[in-house]
């Protein structure tokens, strides 16, 4: 008879002195003391550049910034700036209902090789469909594993190019917040800045967010566990604003982080459909379709012995 050993913290067999989180069937990338905290996975070091002149190009601050980057992690330095923090002229949120998306597993996905209709977090052990007229990018800023709408077009605002249609997923480790709606509702702000007030060097591709008001909130299901998501319409001072949406949920690798899930879609006749958010949602599933055996980061290492 074949036994399993169940899910738990047990001592890492790679690394003496640190406990490491076995989901019952693979090693995840989560660590931590013995009885102590928890650690995510690394993440890259945050560098906060003051933001840039008005209309300056974006390629020359986006060069500036890497530069900065690359200076950071040579000296083991971290750097702060102090700019703007932007906020919206006048916000207003609507009491919505909450609105229970059910979303079962899509079913098995590809391998993370070689699929262009499968975006692949191996870190989370997770995968998203991409839809058609989208594609995978390499954000060299952020690090975030992304997808966007094929195509850019002239931002309306300080110069550069945008895309119609964005989502990105990470993993939430700089935050105590341990419940799903805490998290998303926490990361919805900085989720809407990042999409439309502005850009990680400090440009405002749509010249800043003036106003925004929550269209919808609720519990929904990702791969059979229950998340939950806050959906905002945001105002900008050039183009025709967005829909933000930012979407948390438990790791599907057994470990105890959060996902979090964020899209920013343009409204207008131009920006991709609404649906297509829940569409996403409801197409999230594990890696190799049960996550036993691609489950994300620290699978090669043997199981626990009780």
């Amino acid at each position: 008879m074949t036994m399993t050993t169940p899910p738990g913290w047990y001592p890492d067999p790679g690394v003496p002195g640190t406990e490491r989180w076995w989901d019952g069937a693979a090693w995840t990338a989560h660590t931590r003391a013995p009885g102590g905290q928890v650690f995510g996975p690394p993440q890259p070091a945050a560098v906060v550049v003051v933001p840039p002149a008005r209309r300056r190009g974006r390629t020359a601050a986006i060069a500036a910034s890497a530069a900065l980057l690359v200076a950071a992690v040579v000296g083991g330095a971290v750097l702060i700036g102090t700019g703007d923090e932007p906020h919206p002229a006048s916000a207003s949120k609507s009491a919505t209902t909450p609105v229970v998306v059910n979303s079962p597993s899509s079913g098995p996905s590809s391998s993370p090789s070689g699929n262009p209709d499968t975006l692949v977090d191996q870190l989370n052990g997770i995968t998203l469909p991409i839809p058609d007229g989208w594609e995978k990018t390499d954000d060299a800023v952020t690090g975030l594993v992304t997808m966007t709408t094929k195509g850019t077009y002239d931002c309306p605002g300080d110069s550069g190019f945008c895309h119609h249609g964005r989502v990105t997923t990470s993993t939430a480790t700089t935050t105590d917040l341990r419940t799903p709606e805490a998290v998303a509702k926490n990361d919805i702000t900085d989720a809407a800045d990042d999409a439309y007030d502005h850009d990680p060097v400090g440009s405002r591709p749509y010249d800043g967010i003036t106003a925004h008001h929550e269209v919808t909130s609720g519990s929904v299901v990702v791969d059979g566990r229950t998340g939950y998501f806050v959906r905002w319409q945001v105002e900008t001072g050039a183009g025709p604003g967005g829909y933000v949406e930012s979407l948390a949920f438990p790791s599907t690798v057994g470990s105890q982080a959060m996902v979090i899930a964020r899209f920013a879609f343009d409204a207008g006749t131009d920006g991709p459909p609404l649906a297509l958010m829940d569409t996403i949602t409801r197409g999230v599933a594990p890696i190799g379709g049960g996550g036993a055996q691609n489950g994300g980061a620290g699978t090669s290492l043997a199981p626990p012995s009780l």
